[in-house]
C-alpha cells in the first residue's frame, strides 16, 4: 500500500463547495453521566493548520469529549461551535469519526464503502469505490462479510469508509490500539495522507512514541479538564502542568 486511501476528487453533482466547518470553539463544556461529572468546563480552539491529539490517562474524558465534538452526545452544559455553528446535520457532513473498535455494517466490505457512497451524489462513484478498495488493500476481499475480517482489517476497512467522501474533519478514537505494527503503520500513513489533503486531524492516543510522531499539538485531559493545550514539541519537552509530567514519566494519574 504505497498511497493509502489517496482517493481521486470527487465529482458531486452538485458543485457547490460546502463550507468549511473549521474553526471550532469549545466553551464551558461540561458533561455529566447520572450524577457523576465527566467534563467540567473546558474551552478550546482549534484552527486548521494541526493535527491535534488528545491524551490523558484513561477515565479522563478524552472519548466524551470527541463524542461531543461531533455531535454523538448532547453536552450539559456549554457548546461546541463548528465555524459558529452547533453540530447539527450539515456540520457532521463535513466530519468523520472513527472509534477504538470499529463501527461496520452487517454487509460486505465493498457495501460498507457503497454506503458511504451514497449519503452524498457522487458522479464517479465506481473509480472511488476500486480506489478504496485498492489503497485499503482489500480489494481482494470485496465480497467478504466485513463481521469476518481481522481487527486489522476491519479498521482499514472503517478509515477507509470514513476518508472515502473527503471529510475536512476527522475524527480517530484510538485508531490502532492493539493493532499489529503493518496496520499501525499503514494506518499512520493513512492518516498523513489525509493531512496533506488539507484535513483536519483530531485524533487520541494512549501511545507517546505515536503521539511524538504525528502530533502537532497536544491537549491534556485530566480529571475531566484540559491541564494543557500546547505545540507537540513544547509539550514533550517542557510539559508545563504537574499531570503531563507525571503521566509522560510513567506514573499513576488518580
Amino acid at each position: 500500500m504505497s498511497e493509502v486511501l489517496s482517493f481521486p476528487p470527487l465529482k458531486m453533482t452538485n458543485s457547490e463547495p460546502a463550507p468549511s466547518p473549521l474553526p471550532l470553539s469549545v466553551r464551558h463544556l461540561a458533561f455529566e453521566s447520572g450524577n457523576t461529572p465527566i467534563l467540567k468546563g473546558i474551552d478550546l480552539d482549534l484552527g486548521t493548520d494541526a493535527l491535534t491529539v488528545l491524551m490523558g490517562p484513561n477515565g479522563a474524558g478524552k472519548s466524551v469529549f470527541l463524542r461531543l465534538l461531533h455531535g454523538l452526545l448532547t453536552p450539559s452544559f456549554g457548546q461546541v461551535l463548528w465555524a459558529g455553528s452547533t453540530p447539527g446535520r450539515t456540520v457532521r457532513k463535513q466530519q468523520a469519526l472513527v472509534f477504538q473498535k470499529p463501527v461496520l455494517l452487517r454487509r460486505s466490505v465493498q457495501a460498507n464503502l457503497n454506503f458511504a457512497l451514497g449519503l452524498r451524489p457522487v458522479a464517479n462513484r465506481r473509480q472511488i469505490l476500486e480506489r478504496a478498495l485498492e489503497d485499503a488493500g482489500l480489494q481482494h476481499m470485496a465480497k467478504r462479510p466485513a463481521r469476518v475480517l481481522s481487527g486489522g482489517e476491519q479498521q482499514r476497512l472503517a478509515l477507509a469508509r470514513a476518508l472515502i467522501l473527503q471529510p475536512k474533519v476527522l475524527m480517530l478514537d484510538e485508531p490502532t490500539a492493539n493493532l499489529d505494527p503493518a496496520t499501525t503503520l499503514a494506518i499512520e500513513h493513512a492518516i498523513a495522507r489525509a493531512r496533506t489533503r488539507g484535513v483536519k486531524v483530531i485524533m487520541i492516543t494512549h501511545d507517546p512514541h505515536q503521539a511524538r510522531r504525528l502530533a502537532e499539538d497536544v491537549v491534556f485531559l485530566h480529571d475531566g479538564k484540559i491541564a494543557e493545550h500546547t505545540p507537540a514539541a513544547e509539550f514533550f519537552e517542557n510539559p508545563q502542568s504537574h499531570a503531563a509530567k507525571a503521566y509522560l514519566a510513567g506514573d499513576i494519574l488518580i
